[in-house]
């Protein structure tokens, strides 16, 4: 695959990751009442096998370690666009391997995506999220599908070319 359309497909997938995640964080760190019904659904299904404790802590902190890797995924994704922009305005023109920057933010946003699709099918919170009588559509499920399988995209596409950079 040539440089310019690994670059394209991997900032496509890396921009789609970033406004989905991005947008969501002032739910999950503000326990936006929809935020408390998602951890709370998850939480309370924890706490039949995994103890009381457990879905106790997972419903009040869960959405706050979520967001918090989504953060981490973000940045680690746009990291690569903070020092393209740094390098130009220091004329040094080493931004580091490239590449690395959205393998390693794919693997993040997937592996984060894939507890969500997780949770959407095998709990009680749905492929559908009901709440206060109104519906997502399915948007959030199928918004972490995308990214599972984007991130995954991205993983490999750039992997391959951050170890061939590095030689």
């Amino acid at each position: 695959m040539s440089a310019i359309i690994r670059a394209v497909i991997s900032w496509v997938i890396a921009l789609w990751a970033c406004k989905v995640f991005l947008q969501s964080l002032p739910y999950k760190f503000t326990l936006h009442p929809d935020t408390q019904h998602i951890f709370g659904t998850i939480g309370e299904w924890m706490s039949g096998f995994l103890g009381t404790g457990i879905g106790d802590a997972f419903s009040q902190f869960g959405s706050y370690a979520v967001g918090s890797v989504e953060l981490i995924a973000s940045i680690v994704l746009l990291l690569l666009a903070l020092l393209w922009l740094l390098s130009k305005m220091t004329g040094k023109s080493n931004v580091g391997v490239p590449a690395r920057y959205h393998a390693i933010g794919g693997l993040l946003a997937s592996a984060v995506m894939a507890g969500a699709v997780f949770f959407h099918v095998f709990t009680p919170l749905g492929i559908e999220v009901l709440h206060d009588g109104k519906s997502d559509g399915g948007s959030l499920f199928y918004a972490a599908v995308s990214i599972l399988i984007g991130g995954i995209i991205l993983f490999i596409i750039n992997i391959s070319a951050a170890s061939s950079d590095t030689k």
